[in-house]
């Protein structure tokens, strides 16, 4: 039996992460591959941390493409091999002439939800605009999905499987930033990273909507470290890269922004 107590210790996503634990403890018994549902990043994040102290198992993460932002883990013992192929996903197109009444990611959710089946079950979701979407899903799902998923919005929609490599993912933007500050403080590097006001970084912080390492964080004053990564609702992403001080005792750090 794992340490579950100990592994659990300051983990927020206490429910998730002990059914987490439970599938590897399965995977150990019984000597097979366990899968997780969907996790979300801060739930893969907290995952990798407790993984990252047992010997007894191993964890790949899959969500259908590299970038996936939310993820299935596949769990076994550490002798057995493991890779992405046997974390089982579907890919499903929802098509449909969204031309005149477009169509968000809110939109795409909340109809599949709206059917009945719960979040867990559902990977990312990828906006094609006027053509539809398409979205990853759990093997189970996928046959409910293409009989009960009709109409998006007011869009009537036909839904089916596809093959992986149909995918359309948009590779993320890029940009690689520079920023001078007098300190490491999570709203001075964040602000100049995304490209917004102090004032505007601390609202932000204050509201809860600022993730560090996939922890929120509403201390502006916090201190950020090199590989720290910043993320907020709505504005991408922000790698903190190298730092290094400067003559006048100033930190000059390498950022890159994803969009």
């Amino acid at each position: 039996m794992l340490p579950r107590e100990e592994l659990l210790k300051g983990i927020e996503n206490r429910d998730t992460i002990a059914r987490v634990i439970d599938l590897a403890e399965q995977a150990m018994k019984t000597w097979e591959i366990t899968l997780t549902d969907f996790l979300s990043p801060p739930e893969l994040a907290e995952s990798e941390k407790v993984f990252s102290r047992l010997t007894e198992v191993q964890m790949i993460p899959w969500g259908g493409y590299p970038q996936a932002e939310r993820q299935r883990l596949g769990i076994a013992r550490s002798e057995l091999p493991l890779d992405t192929s046997q974390v089982s996903v579907i890919v499903l197109e929802i098509s449909g002439n969204f031309l005149f009444d477009p169509a968000t990611h809110r939109d795409f959710l909340g109809s599949m939800l709206g059917t009945g089946i719960v979040r867990d079950k559902t990977g990312d979701i990828i906006v094609l605009g006027e053509r539809g979407g398409q979205t990853i899903v759990t093997l189970e799902l996928a046959d409910f999905l293409e009989l009960n998923l009709t109409q998006v919005r007011s869009v009537p929609v036909k839904t089916r499987r596809i093959d992986p490599g149909e995918l359309k993912v948009r590779e993320p933007k890029k940009k690689e930033l520079t920023t001078v500050e007098a300190s490491m403080r999570l709203d001075a590097i964040a602000s100049a990273g995304f490209g917004m006001s102090r004032s505007k970084m601390v609202s932000l912080i204050d509201g809860g909507d600022v993730r560090v390492n996939w922890k929120e964080v509403t201390q502006a004053s916090y201190q950020l470290k090199s590989g720290d990564l910043i993320a907020i609702r709505g504005k991408g992403r922000l790698e903190v890269k190298d730092m290094t001080i400067t003559k006048k005792q100033r930190y000059r750090v390498e950022l890159t922004r994803y969009q």
